[in-house]
């Protein structure tokens, strides 16, 4: 449902971070990060950022702070006023993980026992934004039981292999970090930022009015590596304010992100949807709980609006598949944390 990650690319594909704007003023909230900044690391050919996706819940639409940038990118926009990951972006994505795969492809993948989490809360002055320990680690339990598909009704979900184990908590009090995450976006992680492409690191501040959350993806992390992580609206995390995300689904579907996973409406009703099999075919984002909605009536099955990489409340949200269980296990595989390990 909530804030999404995408790809590297050219500068000009930044396709980074549309702004969220309420649509009856068009009032754009916050700023972005630099859409110049360059990619390093081991692939010299890819000068581009980590392109990163917004998502703005229903009753906002998409302002982009760099029109001519967003016009070269033309990345389209999606439904809930997301910039979406274009079919080109999501096949050049999907080459990568099967090159990166190479013999794995072959064999069964199993998922890490335990993936180390570290959140740094970024609070103001004032004290907004200071999310308790007690709310950080109903996050993560919240987290450990999605994955685990504890949320499933009936056979629908898959207990994913994935875990989650707190490792620290830091806490920054700085008004500017806060209320501006996006625009001192890089600064923060390059500050703050722990361990290795193994390692979670999720950060939580004030996004803008509209925007929940923004990940990135695992064939990011070799050419940006300082760039990888999610972010958070702090008040997405259990107990918070947000209506309607505010059970801690937000962190559920930005980490699906951070693992490989596609929205389900990838792609819409043409083939090869979100590249896995066990999630049927969706034409748009879903809002609210529509539950039995049909947009691809010429592909099988309803609409996946209870999967947790769709756009529905929180309190709608159940499950993810066994396909999306194994396609989470190979990205980890690719480009994480190679096979399972204690």
């Amino acid at each position: 449902m909530i804030g999404r990650s995408s790809r590297g690319g050219s500068a000009a594909l930044w396709s980074g971070l549309s702004l969220c704007a309420l649509a009856l003023t068009g009032l754009v909230v916050g700023t972005p990060p630099d859409p110049t900044v360059s990619s390093t690391g081991a692939e010299p050919e890819r000068t581009g950022a980590v392109a990163q996706v917004a998502h703005c819940p229903p009753g906002t639409e998409p302002v982009s702070a760099s029109t001519a940038a967003m016009r070269v990118a033309d990345p389209g926009v999606g439904a809930e006023g997301e910039v979406e990951v274009t079919p080109e972006q999501a096949a050049e994505y999907e080459e990568r993980l099967r090159e990166a795969l190479g013999p794995s492809r072959d064999r069964q993948i199993a998922p890490p026992y335990t993936v180390p989490v570290v959140v740094h809360v970024i609070s103001a002055e004032d004290g907004s934004g200071n999310v308790t320990d007690a709310r950080v680690r109903e996050q993560i339990d919240v987290m450990n039981r999605a994955y685990r598909g504890d949320y499933a009704q009936g056979s629908e979900g898959a207990d994913t292999g994935f875990r989650f184990e707190l490792s620290d908590v830091t806490r920054s009090v700085n008004d500017d970090w806060f209320h501006r995450f996006r625009q001192y976006d890089d600064t923060i992680r390059s500050q703050l930022r722990q361990g290795g492409p193994e390692t979670l690191n999720i950060y939580t501040a004030d996004l803008g009015s509209g925007l929940l959350g923004y990940s990135t993806f695992p064939q990011d992390y070799r050419a940006a590596p300082e760039r990888d992580g999610v972010a958070i609206a702090h008040d997405t995390l259990p107990g918070g304010d947000r209506d309607r995300f505010n059970e801690g689904h937000t962190g559920t579907h930005e980490v699906g992100h951070w693992l490989g996973l596609f929205h389900t409406f990838q792609n819409g009703c043409e083939s090869p949807g979100d590249y896995v099999d066990d999630t049927p075919y969706e034409r748009e984002a879903a809002s609210g709980c529509p539950v039995g909605r049909d947009t691809c009536p010429d592909r099988p099955g309803k609409d996946p609006v209870t999967n947790f990489m769709n756009y529905s409340d929180d309190a709608c949200m159940t499950h993810f598949t066994q396909g999306q269980a194994v396609r989470m296990a190979e990205h980890w595989t690719a480009f994480r944390g190679g096979s399972a390990r204690a």
